[in-house]
């Protein structure tokens, strides 16, 4: 059994019969416009849009395999494109020169290793004479180096040692500093306390003169009875 419409007013009475049979009644909605929503689209429309559908989906799959094949041509640029054959061509074109150079050459080449190469100068192009000055300099600078280097790369098993005796070096260094500037305050100590005793002796000796004419004895200072002694003894 068919389900019933629930669009349709004549079929079982429900909610939305009962707000369709008032929208009829009042107007807002007539028979044409219920019929037009009843109608369904046409097969060709369907067969159009499907055909479409397809067309699209062909041409998608065409530019992905389009897309891939320029993967695919940037991975392998440098095995087929032109550009880098003609390249490796003429690379190995040269080696090929220079190889049969070398074959042609055989026999003056082997004399040739076979003789002592003391006291002899090696031929130079011009163009390589600039190269050849500064490769010299290298070379001298790197023999000048070369001691220091090699001392340097002894010196690294024994690194963490010689960082030990540098350490307690450092701090000996900072103990002799500090022992060092408490010595500076007492010499500056004792140079002030040997100007006041200087100043102070002036005075003594005329107090000592002025007493003695005048025969008046004091007791001696602690720090004047070794000046007083002396004075006497000097007497």
């Amino acid at each position: 059994m068919a389900a019933a419409n629930p669009w349709d007013p004549a079929s079982a009475p429900n909610g939305a019969g009962l707000v369709l049979g008032h929208l009829i009644a009042s107007g807002m909605v007539n028979q044409e416009m219920l019929n037009m929503s009843k109608k369904t689209a046409s097969y060709f429309v369907n067969f159009t849009r499907l055909q479409q559908i397809t067309d699209i989906e062909a041409e998608i799959y065409q530019k992905n395999l389009e897309i891939e094949l320029l993967k695919l041509e940037k991975d392998t640029a440098d095995v087929v494109h032109p550009f880098f054959l003609a390249q490796k061509c003429h690379t190995l074109q040269s080696m090929n020169n220079h190889l049969e150079a070398v074959l042609k050459e055989k026999r003056s080449l082997r004399q040739r290793l076979l003789k002592p190469m003391c006291q002899e100068n090696l031929p130079i192009e011009a163009v390589y004479h600039r190269y050849m000055v500064h490769l010299l300099e290298l070379a001298v600078t790197f023999i000048e180096r070369l001691e220091t280097h090699l001392e340097t790369i002894r010196n690294i098993p024994h690194l963490a040692a010689n960082l030990k005796k540098m350490n307690q070096a450092l701090a000996k260094m900072d103990i002799l500093v500090t022992e060092t500037e408490e010595l500076a305050e007492n010499i500056l100590k004792w140079r002030k306390q040997q100007n006041e005793v200087s100043s102070c002796i002036p005075k003594i000796l005329a107090e000592e003169s002025y007493l003695y004419k005048h025969d008046i004895t004091m007791p001696p200072l602690p720090f004047t009875s070794k000046v007083h002694v002396q004075t006497t003894n000097a007497k």
